[in-house]
Order: C-alpha cells, then structure tokens, then sequence
C-alpha cells in the first residue's frame, strides 16, 4: 500500500509539472541572448573565412568554385549581422529564419570543404606528393573543425527562433480568445431584452 502512495505521487506530481509548463508563458528571445547568439556566429564565420582562401588556392578550380559562393554568402552574412547588431529583436521575425538558414548553408559549406579536400588527399597521395597532400589534410580537419563551431552557432539560434515561434503562437492565440470575449459581450449587448 505505500508503493501505491509513492506511485500516485508521483503521477500527479508529473502531471501537474506538465500541465504547469504547458501554461507557462512563452517569452521572446531578449537582446542579450540574440546577441550572444550573434556574437558565436560571428566568431564561427570569422573563423571559417582564411579556410574559404586557402579552399580557393589549395583545390583548384572546384575549390575556387566553391569560394566564390561562400565569399558571396559572407557579404550577406555581415549586411545581416549589421542589421541585427543594430536592431537585435530583428531576428524575432522572418529574417531570423533566414539568418538561422545561412548559417545551416555555411555549416554544410564547411563540411564539404573539408570533405572535398579530403577526397584530394588520396590523389596527392598516389601522385606522390605528399607536403601538398599533408596541407589539405590541414584544410581538411580545419574545415570539419569550423563546420562544428558554426553547427553549434546554427543550434543555438535555432533554439532562439523556436522560442519567438512559440511565443509567437501564444500571443496569436491570445488575441483570438480576446477577440471571442469581445464578440460574446457584443452579441450579448447587441440581443434586444425581450419585454
């Protein structure tokens, strides 16, 4: 019998946890969290620049390729990253989706990066030479390194973006259960009283 007790605490306890959080309200993401949010992205981006120089140099015309789309992708990174420094809550809206789509872009980017120079490594390899195969070993593990720092930047704005949807909702449907009240109380004083 005090097994059963333990017990049924402790579903009422996890039911009433779950039904206390599903009621909490939902809060906006605040500007010292988005721009810490900003402040590791841009420490990741920065840091995957020189790779996207030594990627044009070191793997030849796919990698110059490849460079010239990330060089482009940078430049709307940093009028983006300007624009959300000067109006943080910015990236409570659709352009926080955006910006949370760049940096899964350049995440991917990386990667392929690193893969792409990995796969030259083999051919460096058999061709013999091994000082340019050692260097795009480098590129590579610096690559996949930095594709990790930006994933986790992407993971933490994803995070935040979530947290504007969610608070997005509630405040949505807040306003409809106050335009229902309102409708009920016009109706209510639209009805004639019957004599």
């Amino acid at each position: 019998m005090p097994l059963f007790r333990y017990v049924s605490s402790f579903v009422l306890f996890t039911i009433f946890t779950v039904v206390a959080n599903a009621q909490a309200d939902k809060t906006f993401p605040t500007n010292d969290e988005i721009n810490l949010m900003l402040t590791q992205s841009e420490r990741a981006i920065q840091q995957y620049k020189p790779l996207i120089d030594r990627e044009a140099t070191e793997m030849g015309k796919s990698g110059a390729m490849a460079a010239t789309k990330d060089r482009e992708a940078m430049r709307n990174f940093e009028v983006g990253l300007k624009a959300f420094r000067v109006k943080p809550q910015a990236f409570n809206s659709p352009a926080g989706f955006i910006f949370l789509e760049f940096l899964d872009d350049q995440s991917r980017n990386a990667t392929l990066c690193g893969g792409g120079a990995l796969s030259q490594v083999t051919l460096q390899m058999m061709d013999g030479n091994i000082t340019k195969a050692d260097s795009l070993t480098h590129l590579s593990q610096s690559c996949t390194d930095v594709s990790a720092s930006i994933y986790t930047a992407r993971e933490n704005a994803k995070s935040l973006y979530l947290r504007y949807v969610e608070a997005e909702q509630q405040l949505a449907g807040q306003g409809v259960e106050a335009a229902g009240k309102c409708m009920a109380i016009l109706k209510k004083k639209s009805v004639p009283s019957k004599p």
